[in-house]
């Protein structure tokens, strides 16, 4: 199967983090526009909210907990931003992704995986009562996913017959794989919810224990926090894009109304077993006729690289 996808220069991480942060954006403007508490507002005050939420947490002081381990606690704010990062490398853009891996459904997975940790440290080094009942909450709801999660995945790859994602775009062209697995499309859509701490999966930073993992969090470090579950909403449905509803190869409409990253990539025509050229000579059939070409066939043909030539000579 001819992948979709093709892999592009280590320059294009730089491009990959960039959209990655313009779709949180993105999610965080609707998230403003969608929250009740913003009914009532003018529009300009509920667009521009993420920013001046923002610009609110940088002047903010940083909370100092007593004996809290900072390393802990610095990795835990820092790593669902870096995780989301380290799985866009994988999610294309049209039919380009920073690298195709062979494993890249595992990749993704395996990324998932790494925010049991982070969210755990998070919780623990802040030293705190609320913040430990936060990362505790949270590995068991990753327990109550993860394992649907997987099945999600797999369903999509075992369709395609690899763990590629840009096989997996290639093999829903002419029918998306949401109209053959709506319930792994659901239950995918839904763990990436979960995995964000978002929405009805928003324990672990419940109202009722203060804050959770982020009852400590002040400035900075909340704003990292933040951004970091929006990437991580954001990676996540563009993974849901991609493994069920064909990425960049949606059916009826052209390429480029899919997805603006679409780069028509023409099919090379195989070519002719008589146009091909000996690698002794340079016109067709001349290994047939040339002593030179003889003895360098013979030669091939001890290495076991080319059938002995049984032509006779002119």
């Amino acid at each position: 199967m001819t992948s979709a996808v093709s892999s592009s220069g280590a320059w294009t991480v730089l491009l990959a983090a960039a959209a990655v942060g313009a779709f949180a954006f993105g999610a965080a403007v609707l998230d403003s526009v969608l929250d009740p508490a913003t009914v009532g507002r003018g529009a300009g005050e509920r667009l521009g909210r993420p920013v001046w939420e923002a610009a609110r947490l940088l002047r903010q002081r940083r909370r100092r907990v007593v004996a809290a381990d900072g390393l802990l606690r610095t990795v835990g704010v820092g790593a669902p931003l870096v995780i989301a990062l380290l799985m866009s490398i994988v999610v294309p853009l049209g039919a380009r992704s920073v690298s195709d891996l062979s494993v890249g459904v595992v990749w993704f997975n395996a990324m998932d995986v790494l925010l049991w940790a982070s969210w755990w440290l998070l919780g623990w080094g802040s030293n705190s009562a609320f913040a430990l009942v936060g990362g505790y909450r949270f590995l068991a709801q990753a327990l109550a996913y993860e394992l649907p999660l997987m099945f999600a995945m797999t369903a999509p790859a075992a369709a395609a017959s690899s763990v590629r994602v840009g096989d997996v775009v290639a093999a829903q062209h002419g029918q998306w794989f949401v109209v053959q697995m709506p319930v792994a499309a659901a239950v995918f859509a839904g763990s990436v919810v979960a995995f964000s701490a978002w929405g009805p999966f928003d324990y672990p930073l419940g109202a009722d224990a203060v804050g959770g993992v982020a009852a400590e969090l002040s400035g900075v470090d909340r704003l990292v926090l933040g951004a970091g579950r929006y990437a991580l909403l954001a990676v996540g449905a563009a993974m849901t894009a991609v493994l069920f509803l064909g990425g960049s190869d949606g059916p009826v409409l052209p390429g480029w109304a899919w997805s603006p990253g679409w780069r028509h990539r023409p099919r090379a025509s195989p070519r002719s077993p008589r146009s091909r050229r000996s690698p002794a000579s340079g016109s067709p059939g001349s290994a047939a006729s040339s002593p030179s070409s003889r003895s360098s066939r013979a030669v091939l043909a001890s290495r076991r690289l080319l059938p002995p030539c049984r032509c006779s000579a002119s």
